[in-house]
């Protein structure tokens, strides 16, 4: 079942901004790495799942993963040969505004080169630039 929320209080939103950037949620709160965002865009529900399937299966349940954003802005779309006008569409999928320097994903219980290589596989999933953080100095 993808990630969406169970109750919305409008159905269809529109664009919006993403100019700006994330405020909160710029540092780990959960494990000692993580993976933050260097550009901004939109980020499905089915490429969040795709990195959490990814991660989990290469730590092979060692570990515990965080997945910090939340897909809640509905995406339309129309069918296609579809005449103009006549509403917007139906809803297709959920998507989550990414900002830079948010944290997408923390992963806790684990050695730092497993963390960095389940969180570069997770980064192929994404389309956004990331990069490798952790807790402490480096952070």
């Amino acid at each position: 079942m993808p990630l969406m929320p169970k109750r919305v209080k409008h159905r269809k939103v529109q664009k919006g901004c993403r100019k700006g950037y994330a405020t909160a949620g710029t540092s780990l709160a959960f494990g000692e790495y993580g993976l933050k965002a260097l550009d901004r865009g939109w980020l499905k529900n089915t490429q969040i799942e795709a990195c959490r399937v990814a991660v989990n299966r290469h730590m092979k349940r060692r570990g515990k993963l965080w997945i910090r954003p939340f897909p809640d802005k509905p995406i339309t779309k129309k069918p296609i040969e579809t005449r103009m006008g006549k509403g917007k569409g139906d809803t297709v999928s959920w998507v989550v505004v990414v900002k830079p320097g948010i944290i997408l994903l923390e992963i806790g219980g684990v050695r730092e080169p497993l963390a960095r290589e389940a969180l570069r596989i997770a980064a192929a999933k994404i389309g956004i630039p990331t990069r490798f953080v952790t807790r402490g100095i480096r952070g």
